[in-house]
């Protein structure tokens, strides 16, 4: 494998869908169609597909990069437009929200170098680097 392909979320309301992924998160509409739509965001290949949406009560989210000089003015810019589901509590500068159709998402300022690189130097979080 040489990575993630595309990334596929259902969607209630694609024009509102679209409408966040394109205003707030800053992609970029490549298609449209009646029951879907391809965005692009950075490097990632994001299809919209309308239908039925059942949100996950669990850990699971995407998280998407931002260089760390953007990361403030990115999340002011969501802050004010999506809900935030959970408070930061790993290394680097995140914010953790919710999509119109309650997708949890995270912004991200850092990669997994910078991540190896935190449990490196903070060796009493238990986790063992390879």
């Amino acid at each position: 494998m040489t990575g993630v392909n595309h990334l596929t979320l259902a969607c209630r309301d694609l024009d509102r869908a679209t409408a966040f992924y394109r205003d707030v998160l800053g992609a970029t509409l490549r298609a449209r169609w009646e029951a879907g739509a391809y965005l692009e965001l950075g490097s990632l290949w994001l299809c919209l597909a309308r239908g039925d949406v059942t949100p996950r009560a669990d850990y699971t989210h995407v998280a998407l990069s931002c260089a760390a000089p953007d990361f403030a003015s990115i999340a002011a810019r969501i802050t004010a437009a999506a809900p935030l589901w959970q408070e930061n509590r790993s290394e680097g500068a995140s914010l953790y929200f919710l999509d119109p159709d309650g997708h949890r998402l995270e912004l991200h300022a850092g990669d997994l170098a910078s991540r190896l690189d935190h449990y490196r130097a903070h060796p009493e979080a238990g986790v063992t680097v390879i």
